[in-house]
């Protein structure tokens, strides 16, 4: 087997496919307060764009690296496509050291660029939400927070993918803090909590060997999949108040509704406890992105 070149190995080791997650609620929140305003700054959006998407890289290295350093990522034998790590370290391709210092390298890049927007927004706010994405992005799995290992790690990365980002994007645009960006927020939100909570089944034997205490750990795999069904009733709530009684609204919430049936079908507790069975991270993920670009159309449409 030929050699793999650094930049191939880095390519992989940043899941770069996954910044979905962090690009999408920024170009949501951009475009609510397009409609809102009617005007948009292209250039505090692109900024927002990368700087989001810098941090979720940094935020992945740095996950990485620290699940390495607490023996999880040794732990897990079941690895999959959506969970279990790049095993980068494991299998000596990239070393612990380079992936903290990449890990660095692109939070410098999204504090830089948030510097930026801080100059030229002058908003305390603005301030506030980089800070609060930084840190809750390298604390997720790094010591003293470990956020991810005190059953916190979920609703944290609700707030990061989510909240945040959503009215983070909408407030830098229109200088304001409504309830405009309000329910638009709250579905990313549980999104990516989904996605989290979904990627947590295949850890369970490996999270557990290691104190880590999720929230499929913390309330054992039946159970977690009971709040995993609910919060896609929860999803299908949301969606429903946002529909606005128009043609886009109604579509959003009958695709929503067909692939959320799609994951509470998934969502088996026997099949999540046999190794190899990634099928509900792979539905979640398909809901997360389809959702998002249906919930980015119903807002340009309204």
């Amino acid at each position: 087997m030929a050699k793999q070149s650094k930049f191939t190995l880095w390519l992989e080791e940043l899941l770069a496919p996954f910044c979905v997650a962090s690009a999408m609620p920024v170009i949501i929140g951009t475009a609510i307060a397009y409609k809102h305003s009617g005007d948009v700054n292209f250039v505090l959006a692109v900024l927002a764009l990368l700087t989001a998407v810098s941090i979720h890289l940094g935020a992945n290295v740095a996950n990485d690296y620290f699940d390495h350093i607490s023996g999880n990522d040794e732990h897990n034998d079941n690895k999959t496509p959506f969970s279990g790590g790049s095993r980068m370290i494991q299998n000596n391709l990239l070393s612990p050291k380079e992936i903290l210092i990449g890990s660095f390298t692109f939070l410098a890049i999204g504090a830089c660029l948030g510097i930026i927007i801080l100059i030229m927004t002058k908003s305390i706010f603005v301030l506030a939400l980089g800070i609060i994405g930084i840190l809750g992005g390298f604390f997720y799995t790094a010591p003293p927070l470990k956020l991810g290992y005190r059953t916190a790690g979920e609703i944290t990365i609700g707030l990061l993918f989510g909240i945040l980002p959503v009215y983070g994007a909408y407030y830098i645009q229109t200088g304001t803090l409504d309830f405009v960006p309000f329910l638009p927020a709250m579905i990313v939100a549980i999104l990516v909590f989904l996605i989290i909570l979904a990627n947590e089944f295949p850890d369970f034997n490996a999270d557990k060997a290691v104190n880590k205490k999720t929230l499929v750990v913390t309330l054992g795999i039946k159970k977690a999949t009971v709040i995993y069904k609910a919060s896609l009733f929860l999803l299908m709530i949301l969606v429903l108040f946002l529909r606005e009684n128009s043609v886009m609204g109604y579509a959003f919430f009958l695709i929503t509704g067909f692939i959320c049936i799609s994951c509470f079908k998934t969502c088996d507790p026997e099949k999540l406890s046999q190794k190899g069975y990634s099928a509900l991270s792979k539905a979640t993920i398909l809901l997360h992105t389809i959702c998002c670009f249906c919930l980015l159309a119903a807002v340009l449409a309204a």
